[in-house]
């Protein structure tokens, strides 16, 4: 029997505990059209070859789609796909059970993949490259090393820090995408499409708002359209208008520019107790009562995409536009710090 913390079929449960939102083809797929044109490309030409598709690696910000991305990718090469996780292979046999249980040219999906144990990673050099695994038995001058043939197949590797892989796992890979946070637009059809998927009635000018406020991202998206259908279903007869979403997410505190109460508070935090900074991570996490790596792969990303925030040497500044959203006014030394900044990257210390 198979060990389901490791291993999932094709009816792998969306994140949000919704498989009918996530697409099944390349054609249902909306946005991040470069990637899609040039993986239809590759699976086309591997199909044809009748090979496997060459590695691939997926990376970017979560809620981009690089999960829904592998599944498709293996629909549209007509094999089965297998599912795990960095965290989730914690012993070499974990990986040889997976590794050797893959049909010719199936599509093996390892979410969080910069969080690999570095032993379980030199394991899976030779069987990206060579599709064989070595295993070794024995100890000391008794050991010897077998060399196991596997199936030919696709490693789809995903992760949200792309510079934590080594050099040598990268390198192994064939095809690499970078996804980047969808367009007002891409927004809007993802959530007339859902909305169409779970029948509700939706006005455009209320998905331009829902889309407005989801961060670029469209998990986020989905979500908040399921909590504004909510809204809509108890105070507005089961219809989405825009006086009902922009309730349902105010109520949300989520704001126009997609803001939440986090966000906010790390800001307040940064300017009102700090000055505006700079101050350090920890310090920071300290203050606002959260954990520093939270910080650092959540809730700063989006703020510095804004330009809300900086990281510097010193430690994070609040910048002109975040004091103009929590409605205070600049103080007198963010231009000295900003020019300092400056002086400092281009490396001019006269």
């Amino acid at each position: 029997m198979e060990d389901k913390r490791f291993i999932a079929n094709k009816e792998l449960i969306e994140d949000d505990g919704d498989v009918s939102l996530r697409p099944k083809t390349f054609d249902e797929y909306i946005g991040q059209e470069k990637i899609k044109a040039n993986l239809k490309v590759y699976v086309a030409a591997s199909k044809a070859r009748g090979e496997a598709l060459d590695h691939v690696l997926l990376y970017g910000p979560p809620g981009l789609g690089k999960t829904t991305l592998s599944h498709i990718i293996a629909s549209e090469l007509g094999v089965e796909i297998k599912v795990t996780s960095g965290p989730g292979i914690e012993r070499a046999a974990n990986l040889a059970s997976l590794l050797t249980n893959l049909q010719d040219r199936d599509v093996l999906f390892l979410d969080e993949i910069h969080r690999l144990n570095h032993s379980i990673e030199e394991i899976l050099y030779p069987a990206m490259e060579d599709f064989a695994l070595d295993i070794s038995t024995g100890k000391g001058a008794g050991a010897t090393s077998l060399r196991l043939n596997l199936n030919k197949f696709t490693l789809v590797g995903a992760t949200t820090r792309a510079g934590m892989l080594t050099g040598p796992l990268r390198d192994r890979f064939g095809v690499i995408c970078r996804l980047e946070p969808y367009t007002r637009d891409d927004l809007v059809r993802i959530i007339k499409r859902s909305a169409r998927l779970l029948k509700i009635e939706i006005d455009g000018d209320a998905a331009a708002e829902l889309a407005s406020r989801s961060r670029g991202t469209p998990r986020i998206a989905n979500r908040l359209l399921k909590r504004v259908r909510d809204f809509a279903q108890v105070f507005n007869a089961g219809k989405i208008d825009l006086p009902i979403t922009v309730r349902a997410l105010n109520d949300m505190e989520i704001d126009p520019l997609g803001l939440d109460y986090n966000d906010i508070k790390l800001l307040n935090a940064l300017i009102n107790k700090f000055g505006g900074g700079p101050t350090g991570l920890d310090t920071l996490a300290a203050a606002i009562n959260e954990d520093a790596g939270t910080i650092e792969d959540v809730i700063e990303p989006y703020l510095i995409q804004l330009g809300f925030i900086a990281r510097t040497p010193r430690g994070r500044i609040a910048l002109r536009d975040a004091y103009a959203h929590v409605g205070i006014k600049p103080p007198q030394k963010l231009t000295e710090q900003l020019s300092f900044l400056t002086t400092e990257n281009t490396g001019d210390n006269g």
